[in-house]
């Protein structure tokens, strides 16, 4: 749905001598195909050099057998990207791959470095040759600026000049590095299958790998696998945890574990918070799939009212299937979900999702809804409205877009047609993680920034 905010990337690694590092990678990004659909790309090391092969397009799309069987190497690492920037470019695609004084190196990085126009008009200034926008270039150039110093010592120095949200992989032919950022924005785990190690983005990647999560990377954590094990350094101790909210709303995948929460455990209990919320009669609840479908059966859980699939959803419409013309606009949600009348005809409809952003979507759902003979639409959101941009890796409007900016609650309710509008207040959002509610970045919600945005 054009109506959601996009996350920019999702990483893969494995360091595991002996295994199909790189069909293994593959099947990786494939679990992690959600997070990104615009380009895909793997990096493999052997014992003389790095391997790299990248395209644009769905995992399935960039690589064929023949490809992933002449992908040969001890460890290995892979992204998937979406990017609010030149998306049709291959260029930005990752992993990038480096030459440096001290051989290959290969980087995939998920998130926004904050600084990244001050760290490249430094690079700049330093006579370096910048050839994409990746952050994962800048951070090549920065450990090769500091390349007389060992390698841990160069990341740990290159990290002291980046600001900003990421979980990076480094892949050297010796060595697999996993970095998350001080306050543990985007999301890293470490699982282990036999004696290999993996690094990924979510839990539901190691389980398809056969792989078993061992724990979250920590805020402020370098990870080095290698022949010798696996070590951890801290580079910025004692920051406070600001884990992304948006992974539990929607980005993750409902099978995934983070921080100790499983994904689909929480979206059911924003649901139920939800129906504290806003008691309201109604005869069916019904999401809009799959990213409310949580939430709707926890609101109905928690309002006795009967939980319904309102919708079919076309799994083989994706992201690039040809647009309607202006015309037939409509036509496109259609063709993506389309209502099952003998369910909603006649019928007090709650229809649960996870967001609003823009409005445009909600607004043609609830048409056709009205469309199939539904006699009340009561809209309900499992996040609170969407008020700023994201600078943390997240591709969330610029504020001028976002509806909630420029309207108020009836304002919204009036433009997207319905009878009733609630969105999940940030306590309520807040409370369902417990003790831990203080360990949430909420900027796009209440404009509070964890860390300082420089340059956008």
């Amino acid at each position: 749905m054009e109506d959601k905010p996009r996350e920019e990337c999702g990483v893969f690694g494995i360091y595991g001598p002996g295994l199909d590092v790189s069909r293994l990678t593959y099947y990786g990004l494939y679990a992690l195909q959600h997070r990104g659909q615009e380009s895909a790309g793997i990096a493999v090391a052997d014992s003389e050099t790095l391997h790299l092969q990248k395209g644009r397009g769905l995992v399935s799309e960039v690589f064929s057998q023949d490809v992933i069987t002449d992908l040969k190497g001890h460890s290995a690492i892979g992204h998937v990207r979406h990017s609010a920037t030149n998306p049709k470019s291959l260029v930005n695609a990752q992993p990038f791959l480096s030459q440096s004084a001290k051989g290959k190196l290969s980087v995939a990085n998920n998130g926004r470095f904050t600084n990244r126009e001050s760290l490249r008009a430094q690079l700049y200034r330093e006579g370096a040759v910048l050839q994409t926008t990746s952050d994962g270039e800048i951070m090549a150039n920065l450990l090769a600026k500091h390349s007389q110093h060992k390698l841990i010592d160069a990341i740990t120095k290159s990290l002291a000049e980046i600001e900003g949200a990421y979980s990076m992989l480094l892949l050297t032919r010796e060595a697999l590095i996993g970095i998350r950022d001080p306050f543990g924005i985007r999301p890293l785990c470490l699982g282990k299958r036999g004696d290999a190690y993996v690094l990924a983005s979510e839990s539901c990647a190691l389980d398809v790998v056969g792989a078993k999560l061992i724990r979250d990377i920590q805020p402020g954590e370098i990870i080095v696998i290698n022949d010798n094990g696996i070590t951890s350094h801290i580079f910025a101790p004692g920051s406070k945890r600001f884990h992304c909210v948006f992974e539990y709303i929607y980005f993750a995948r409902a099978d995934s574990s983070m921080e100790g929460f499983i994904i689909n455990n929480i979206r059911r209990e924003m649901g139920r918070q939800l129906a504290r919320e806003y008691p309201v009669d109604a005869d069916i609840v019904i999401p809009v799939p799959d990213s409310g479908t949580a939430a709707a059966r926890g609101f109905a859980n928690g309002s006795d009212i009967s939980f319904e699939e309102g919708f079919i959803k076309n799994k083989y419409v994706g992201r690039t299937f040809i647009q309607p013309t202006q015309s037939i606009r409509d036509m496109g949600v259609r063709l993506k979900l389309n209502p099952i009348r003998n369910i909603i005809e006649g019928k007090r409809v709650i229809i649960v999702d996870d967001s609003i952003v823009r409005g445009t979507t909600s607004g043609r759902i609830v048409k056709m809804l009205r469309e199939f003979g539904v006699k009340e639409v009561h809209f309900c959101i499992s996040s609170p409205p969407v008020v700023k941009p994201c600078y943390y890796g997240i591709n969330v409007s610029k504020q001028e877009e976002l509806i909630a900016c420029k309207k108020t609650l009836d304002g919204i309710k009036k433009h997207i047609g319905v009878d009733g509008l609630h969105y999940l207040s940030l306590d309520g959002l807040l409370g369902v993680f417990g003790d831990r509610k203080e360990h949430f970045c909420t900027a796009c919600f209440s404009g509070n920034y964890p860390v300082e945005v420089n340059n956008n």
